[in-house]
C-alpha cells in the first residue's frame, strides 16, 4: 500500500491519501468494500487505533459509510475535492 512513509505527515493521513486516490481512479468504485481495521493493519503494519482513525476519518468526510457486522464501503457519491 505505502512503500516509505513521509516522515513529516501521521501514517494515518497517508493511509487515507491512498484509499481516497484508490477511490478517485475507481480501484475501489461507489458501493465496494474497502479494507477493515484488521487488513490495514496487515497491509501497513500500523497499529489498530491508527487503521480505525483512518476509516473514521474517511467516514466523517463522507467518504464511505459503515455497515456493523459487514463493513466499510465506498459512498455512492464520494465528496469532490
Amino acid at each position: 500500500m505505502i512503500d516509505e512513509w513521509e516522515q513529516d505527515r501521521p501514517k494515518w493521513e497517508q493511509i487515507a491519501d491512498v484509499i481516497r486516490q484508490r477511490i478517485a481512479d475507481g480501484t475501489y468504485p461507489p458501493r465496494s468494500r474497502v479494507p477493515s481495521v484488521q487488513q490495514l493493519v496487515t497491509e501497513t503494519g500500523v497499529a489498530v487505533d491508527t487503521a480505525q482513525k483512518v476509516l473514521a476519518r474517511l467516514r466523517e468526510e463522507g467518504v464511505i459509510y459503515t455497515v456493523r457486522g459487514l463493513g466499510s464501503f465506498v459512498a455512492d457519491r464520494p465528496p469532490s475535492g
